[in-house]
């Protein structure tokens, strides 16, 4: 029976050949897209879960309030932790992290590595990054010692075994003891690094007491609770905490901080608080709505498709009723066929997904696989998400075909009726609201990603090239040289750029009632060019100026205008003259600068505080001429390697380093741009199959009203006038929607566009043109084809 059954299904998908085509390509492009985004959608929601305690490891984060704001940290002081262990036993144990960077040397292999974490002894009991070499109990323990990963220590030492070697770390060459290689730590980890320094390196060596500091926010703190341990139990236990140990210099400092607990799985897509690399729970959730769509609008084509053939295979229904065939056995028949053709489907899919998946992984900016036979499960799931296509799909055409009474059907009498008809426009109109949401969506992401592109920063980025000279002493002869050269329009010294990190300041700033108040300032030290090279405008006062060194190096500041605000202040003029305290230094406000965008426009602009330091500025800025680029970069190249001679040369453009931070976006709007053509080109293979089948089915009726003398543009019309106010239809669905949902995307950013009314418009008549010519390639042929061939058989 099976064989029989499997026999004639093959016989119906070759006998036709084209909807068959239609469907296996449909269902296949629809179940690759699926599978990619369900590889991407688990690949982001597995980040950090490979730690086996990660049930019980929470980050803490800190509140920290001042008089004038609450500033959101992911932070905690470097006092915060080992007081903690020591006051509450229900912790197991503690791991600090803070990044680094450090230029390490060994023999005349040198390198900057940007990618590296101070971190406690107890990393390795915290965490299950796997050592490869080295005792994970003692490797981070002593000062100077550093652990590299497999990639790191390859550049250094070969395929020699690195432990016990010493390698020498910045400018001052500090010997550092090599005591372990760790396993490069995997894709979907939140926490990356290509060196390790113990915790010790930073609290004995380089910064002295810092463990004792309750007012430095710098480092990122874990916690390992004991088995049992409610963290929200614990958490309610901090302010006592705080209070006790650091409650009197709080108020002295008029600030207070209030630590909370994230658990480690949730920080990448759900903290709101950043991290080392975070993700977007929302996007997650948009790209999963899209593979539902994707794989309805294809199973929607078998559907659509099945059941307008119905009129077909009516009699062969009848005949087998007649014959003795029960409905189980007809519906079973119609479900193996689609069953038969999704497995077909499937093996298209394999080598769909195996040619495509290293383009996905590269659209997408992450490894998901390597390859997708690389993992069994990949290939069992594929194929079980392909058999559960065909069964569902398969149900409602295999209910219709073995319902078909066997006497009306041989009569003569059967049509496919108007439930049929309406469930076959139903479907279309829920395919192309899918489809128009999704234009709508594209356009609006586009936008969106325009709109951060090209907006007005506030200051110049373009042909800007930064160098970062890591505090080496020759970074002012590097940048005298450099500016006499020809290419090089002028040039600057700072310790920030926009886009990059900055400091964080305590400070006090008289107000608008005569006080000093008490705020955390965003803190950029310049030098005295640094404002004119990258066109930041004043408002009120003046600019940092060598007129004035003596001042402008010791007790002067610039604010910019949300800071001015932040002091009471209507008028940016007011401020001037005002007195400030900033880290030890005493002075007046001697201008306010217009606001930019410093940082991403995800975020708003926040205040900012600049004050020219000399002896701290490690980055250096050139303004190029776009003319004889390579000329200006080999020159500017050959004087790095005679003043820095101990640093590797490396240079960004400020625009493409800019742009990095919209990366997660820019890569989003790719991949939901590339889904939605496929849901749409989905949608139209299906719309020609109906349309395919409708102008068959009305063959006669066409050629009839040609006789009588209907013109051919006439008889298009005809057949694409139904079809189209569908697509109407399927617009005043999607519009709503669509609007809804891009809404909520919208709000994740401080800067956006308005989602205005052309947007739809233009997705309407989009996918009008898209449908009638879809439409219109089978109402033409139908259109211009000779009547006599299709009356003569009548």
């Amino acid at each position: 029976m099976l064989k029989n059954h499997f026999k004639i299904a093959l016989r119906n998908l070759w006998r036709h050949r084209v909807f068959s085509f239609i469907n296996i390509t449909g269902l296949s492009v629809g179940i690759t897209a699926c599978f990619f985004i369900f590889m991407y959608v688990a690949f982001e929601l597995s980040y950090d879960k490979f730690h086996t305690k990660a049930d019980r490891i929470y980050r803490v984060v800190t509140d920290i309030k001042t008089p004038s704001e609450t500033i959101n940290t992911d932070v905690t002081s470097w006092a915060f932790a080992p007081n903690l262990k020591l006051d509450f036993p229900e912790i197991q144990s503690f791991v600090r992290v803070s990044g680094g960077s450090f230029l390490v040397r060994k023999g005349n292999v040198k390198f900057q590595e940007d990618n590296t974490l101070f971190a406690d002894s107890s990393f390795f009991k915290v965490f299950d990054f796997k050592l490869l070499k080295g005792n994970p109990n003692t490797a981070l323990t002593a000062p100077l010692s550093v652990i590299f990963s497999q990639k790191a220590a390859k550049k250094y030492f070969g395929n020699t075994n690195p432990v016990g070697q010493t390698v020498l770390l910045s400018g001052e060459g500090m010997p550092a003891l090599v005591t372990g290689v760790i396993k490069d730590m995997p894709e979907n980890s939140q926490i990356k690094a290509d060196m390790i320094l113990s915790m010790t390196t930073l609290t004995q060596k380089i910064n002295k007491g810092i463990d004792d500091q309750w007012g430095n926010y710098g480092a990122t703190t874990y916690l390992l609770l004991k088995t049992g341990v409610s963290a929200k139990v614990l958490q309610s236990k901090f302010p006592a905490f705080i209070e006790k140990r650091n409650g009197e210099e709080s108020r002295k400092r008029q600030m207070s901080a209030t630590l909370m607990l994230e658990p480690l799985k949730d920080i990448y897509l759900h903290s709101k608080r950043g991290g080392q690399e975070v993700g977007s729970i929302n996007n997650v959730y948009i790209f999963s709505i899209v593979a539902v769509f994707i794989l309805l609008i294809a199973c929607i084509n078998f559907i659509n498709l099945t059941t307008a053939r119905s009129v077909e295979r009516a009699k062969e229904v009848g005949i087998r009723k007649v014959v003795g065939a029960s409905k189980g056995e007809l519906a079973a028949q119609f479900i193996g066929e689609s069953v038969v053709l999704c497995i077909i489907a499937f093996f298209v899919t394999v080598v769909l997904s195996a040619v495509f998946l290293p383009m996905f992984n590269q659209l997408s900016g992450k490894v998901i696989s390597s390859g997708l036979f690389s993992n069994v499960s990949y290939i069992a799931i594929l194929f079980g998400l392909s058999i559960l296509i065909g069964l569902l799909a398969g149900v409602y055409p295999a209910l219709v075909l073995s319902s078909f009474k066997p006497v009306m059907v041989l009569k003569g009498r059967f049509s496919s009726g108007t439930k049929g008809n309406l469930l076959r426009k139903s479907l279309v109109v829920a395919q192309f609201s899918i489809s128009i949401a999704l234009i709508i969506g594209t356009i609006i992401v586009y936008n969106q990603m325009d709109y951060m592109r090209n907006r007005d920063l506030g200051f110049s980025k373009d042909q800007m090239l930064v160098m970062d000279s890591n505090g080496d002493p020759g970074k002012e002869a590097f940048q005298q040289a450099i500016k006499a050269l020809p290419g090089v329009k002028s040039t600057a010294l700072s310790a920030s750029v926009p886009g990059g990190g900055d400091r964080a300041a305590y400070s006090e700033i008289e107000n608008n009632k005569g006080d000093l108040q008490i705020a955390n300032l965003d803190l950029y030290f310049v030098d005295f060019d640094y404002m004119n090279q990258f066109k930041i405008k004043m408002v009120a006062g003046r600019p940092f100026s060598r007129d004035f060194m003596s001042t402008d190096t010791a007790q002067a500041m610039i604010l910019n205008e949300e800071a001015v605000k932040l002091f009471g202040y209507s008028n940016p003029q007011q401020a001037i003259g005002k007195r400030f305290k900033q880290w030890g230094r005493e002075g007046k406000i001697i201008g306010v600068m217009k606001d930019f965008h410093f940082r991403s426009l995800q975020e708003k602009i926040k205040p900012l505080s600049m004050r020219v330091e000399l002896h701290d500025l490690n980055l250096v800025s050139a303004k190029v001429d776009a003319k004889n680029m390579a000329a200006t970069l080999a020159a500017i190249e050959s004087k790095w390697k005679e003043l820095i001679p101990n640093r590797p040369y490396s240079y960004y453009f400020l625009d493409e380093f800019f742009d990095r931070q919209y990366r997660a976006e820019q890569r989003f709007g790719k991949l939901f741009f590339n889904f939605a053509i496929l849901a749409i080109a989905i949608s139209c293979l299906g719309l020609l199959g109906l349309a395919s089948y409708s102008t068959y089915q009305r063959t006669r009726e066409i050629g009839i009203r040609k006789v009588l003398g209907a013109s051919t543009p006439g008889i298009v019309n005809m057949l694409s006038s139904d079809f189209m106010k569908l697509v109407g239809i399927s617009f005043l669905i999607a519009s709503p929607v669509a609007w809804y949902f891009m809404h909520q995307w919208l709000q994740d950013f401080a800067y956006r566009v308005e989602i205005q009314w052309w947007v739809f418009a233009v997705s309407g008549i989009l996918a009008m043109v898209v449908a009638l010519v879809t439409i219109s390639f089978q109402a033409i042929k139908a259109a211009i084809a000779n009547p006599v061939k299709s009356l003569r058989s009548e």
